[in-house]
């Protein structure tokens, strides 16, 4: 044998031994939920930022600010359209910045560029014009709304304290805009109170005694102007980053009844200039530490029990706009759909990606409008992942990330695996709990069994990488390029069929939704 075939067949071996498949058995308990999750679960936010918006010597924001997006691209609703009713939250850091051009407003003036002022921009202002091209755009796409409040208006800036805002909010503007909105027969599915003025607060700040005061008056606006609790937008907050002491302060404050959902930020992966970020989102141990952050919320609304739970109402991963080479690319999805599972465990019912459009952490390209990778993957949770959360058992390997719901459309169940190894794929054999706990002793629970099944097929969504690059904004699915049609149509998403009797293939850095619709899980029949 010549040298040249020797160093061949080391190249070949060499490739083999880097790339190995691992067996894995994954026990999902079907007969109680451990959390449940709003129908509209998946949300994304439409933001306020004008294009100057700069972060990071870039200024990724272009024209996808609500007072200048196109809303007549074909693309952009045909996008929407798909989700077969979005939840988008209208809000973001200028929102505490915004008036409404209705009532006492008669000077209705842009965002500008003003140095000193809150975050380096002037007050801008909604005009009702643009309010009714956004109904109509929301009409036209079957959105659910949540609109962010400004919660600013009537206070002043502190003397003696940085970045505290004082005084009682004035609520008249907003009284105006609700009237004018009832007025239209535009629906508003709830009515968020500020945005990131809890705790240190970012870049503005409002002491929880006074915001829990404040979120009373606006409880008893809403009541007022919409009396039929049928109808009644809910009312959240605080829209900010969790403080334990700030959030328990507000919440007693304001009392029962009063909020209807608390909701908080997350952005654990840091600025969006960070040279790590790709290794953070492949990292188990670096991705379970927010769950502490899950867990406090989770306590708390446990402890004052609004009606609608905890929301995360903004997350983008990387702040200030996401990371250029990341945010936009596959390898998001890693830490944005390990989010959404774990959000959801934690009895979150609402989780609204920063943004859907606007950023690098946009679910759809800025400039062009075509989607990202992560949009993809969002369409397939909204579609195959119920409001029922099960508890899920997989100990062989922190690497595969594993989260089972019941299917939207019953009966069976429906789950999602993220592999984070770019070495390794696994071959997934799944058990019943209940079937063990029946049939089997405690030294053979982790063997796998196949009596869950009958003759069916189940259905298998495969996402991965165009040419295993994981920082590529194309994503294949079941190999097939994910590129909207030459009419702007948001591509077929159809699952592939295997014999249900065999283990689940998932593939080294692939993200795999799988529903079985013939799994022992009483819950979900």
């Amino acid at each position: 044998m010549d040298l040249k075939c020797i160093f061949g067949l080391v190249i070949i071996v060499s490739r083999i031994s880097l790339s190995f498949t691992l067996n894995v058995n994954v026990v999902i308990k079907g007969s109680t939920p451990i959390a449940e999750t709003d129908d509209n679960f998946v949300c994304a936010t439409l933001d306020w930022w004008p294009t100057e918006r700069c972060n990071y010597n870039q200024c990724p924001w272009g024209k996808a600010g609500l007072l200048n997006l196109d809303l007549k691209k074909k693309v952009l609703i045909n996008a929407i359209k798909a989700f077969n009713s979005l939840r988008i939250k209208v809000g973001g850091s200028l929102q505490d910045q915004v008036v409404y051009g209705v009532g006492e407003v008669k000077n209705c003036p842009n965002f500008m560029k003003k140095e000193g002022s809150l975050f380096g921009f002037s007050q801008g202002c909604l005009p009702m014009e643009r309010w009714d091209k956004l109904n109509n755009f929301f009409n036209q796409t079957g959105v659910k709304v949540t609109f962010g409040l400004n919660a600013l208006l009537g206070r002043n800036k502190s003397q003696s304290e940085k970045g505290l805002w004082a005084g009682d909010w004035n609520s008249q503007n907003a009284r105006d805009f609700m009237k004018y909105t009832i007025s239209r027969g535009y629906k508003v599915d709830s009515y968020e109170f500020g945005n990131q003025l809890s705790g240190a607060g970012r870049g503005a700040r409002v002491e929880a005694e006074q915001y829990g005061k404040d979120v009373i008056v606006l409880k008893n606006m809403v009541k007022d102007l919409h009396p039929d609790p049928k109808t009644q937008p809910k009312v959240l907050g605080p829209s900010g980053f969790y403080d334990e002491k700030w959030f328990n302060v507000f919440l007693e404050v304001s009392g029962q009844g009063v909020v209807d959902g608390v909701t908080h930020h997350i952005y654990n992966l840091g600025p969006g200039d960070g040279l790590n970020l790709i290794t953070k989102i492949q990292d188990p141990s670096y991705l379970n530490q927010v769950a502490q952050t899950y867990k406090g919320v989770f306590n708390i609304v446990n402890k004052f029990k609004p009606q609608s739970g905890a929301w995360v109402s903004e997350s983008g991963g990387a702040l200030q706009g996401g990371a250029k080479d990341v945010s936009p690319t596959f390898a998001d999805g890693f830490w944005y759909f390990d989010q959404l599972g774990m959000a959801s465990t934690y009895n979150h019912k609402v989780f609204c990606r920063q943004t859907l459009i606007g950023g690098n952490y946009a679910l759809l390209n800025t400039t062009t409008f075509i989607p990202n990778p992560d949009y993809y993957g969002a369409v397939l949770w909204h579609r195959l992942m119920g409001s029922i959360v099960l508890a899920v058992t997989q100990v062989s390997n922190p690497n595969l990330r594993v989260y089972a719901h019941c299917a939207k459309k019953k009966p069976g169940v429906s789950i999602i695996f993220i592999n984070l190894s770019k070495d390794s794929s696994f071959d997934v054999t799944l058990s019943s709990y209940e079937h063990h706990r029946r049939n089997l002793s405690s030294t053979d629970v982790a063997k796998p069994n196949f009596e869950f099944t009958s003759h069916l097929n189940r259905e298998e969504y495969h996402l991965t990488a165009l040419g295993g690059d994981i920082q590529g904004q194309i994503v294949l699915l079941n190999d097939v390029p994910m590129v909207p049609t030459d009419t702007f149509d948001i591509p077929a998403m159809d699952p592939k069929l295997v014999n249900a009797s065999t283990p689940i293939s998932v593939a080294a850095h692939s993200i795999v939704y799988v529903t079985i619709r013939d799994f022992h899980a009483p819950v979900c029949v």
